[in-house]
């Protein structure tokens, strides 16, 4: 089985809002910080926010880590910096440790794994023509046997050859059925599409979002001898979306349809949720006018060390 390599990384994560006049602040929730685990170690965390904020900390229902910021004063710009330093310990394309009984599809969760995967497994959004159904029995060999691993694998990397990527900031995230008709969407649609694609096959999933680390976009990197992702990445400078399918025997495991990538060699795990909506990184209200609003924009840095 593949080793985990270890990066020391740095993200940097900045978010402005400007206004047209000063503008009152209703409370933001914040998800820009990543939990301990034995694949990531937080070893710094600052956040820096601007007019100056009172913030509490709390974990939500999932256990990922929020930060609630407060206002007092009005201001014509909101801008928020988080800046984390990690050590990560990802594997890429890894062989599963999988349970002997799961590791050719079809199989069934054990008694003990159901009441707790419980809605990772359900269906949330409509396909009453079962178009996504369609698109996922395709792996199947004839309806018969096979290799757990391999189809995963196979409809991670599917997705990213068929699926165009685009970048979208509005709010909200398409159907499954949605991102299957347009043949494209933002790592949040494919994220949101693969999960949909494998609990049509009973699987349990969850969706992810984090950073994604590029290091052909790392400038502190003298040479390319350190470039593993190749030049089509998709996703870097930006927050990511992936997913997570679980598998007895290995956990919890990670898929970037987005990149066609198993495993989380250069994934940075921020939010775990159930749906997409559960994992917006940053949300919050003004008092104002809704011309008031002039834009946002949205910095993210990932660089090694």
């Amino acid at each position: 089985m593949a080793k985990p390599k270890m990066s020391l990384l740095t993200v940097t994560h900045t978010t402005v809002y400007r206004y047209r006049k000063p503008v009152r602040f209703g409370d933001h929730r914040l998800m820009f910080r990543p939990r301990d685990s034995h694949d990531l170690r937080l070893l710094d965390a600052s956040l820096t926010i601007s007019p100056r904020a009172e913030v509490r900390w709390l974990h939500d229902v999932f256990s990922n880590s929020i930060a609630m910021a407060s206002f007092h004063d009005a201001a014509e710009e909101l801008r928020l910096k988080s800046r984390i330093m990690l050590d990560h310990f990802g594997l890429d394309d890894p062989e599963f440790a999988i349970e002997p009984y799961a590791q050719t599809y079809p199989f069934s969760y054990s008694a003990d794994e159901i009441p707790d995967l419980g809605r990772s497994a359900e269906r949330d959004d409509p396909d009453p023509e079962r178009k996504v159904d369609a698109w996922v029995k395709g792996f199947l060999d004839g309806g018969g046997q096979v290799r757990t691993q391999d189809l995963l694998v196979n409809i991670t990397r599917a997705i990213h050859e068929q699926f165009a990527y685009n970048r979208r900031y509005a709010l909200g995230t398409q159907t499954p059925v949605q991102t299957l008709e347009l043949a494209g969407g933002t790592c949040r649609d494919l994220a949101a599409f693969m999960m949909g694609a494998v609990r049509a096959l009973g699987l349990a999933a969850r969706f992810v979002s984090g950073y994604l680390y590029d290091p052909a976009t790392d400038t502190t990197l003298t040479g390319r001898a350190n470039v593993v992702m190749g030049e089509d990445v998709r996703g870097a400078g930006d927050t990511h979306a992936w997913v997570q399918v679980y598998l007895p025997g290995a956990g919890w495991v990670e898929f970037d349809p987005t990149n066609g990538q198993v495993g989380g060699a250069n994934l940075i795990r921020v939010a775990v949720v159930r749906e997409p909506f559960q994992a917006v990184p940053l949300q919050g209200t003004y008092f104002g006018d809704a011309d008031d609003f002039l834009g946002m924009e949205v910095e993210v840095h990932v660089t090694g060390g």
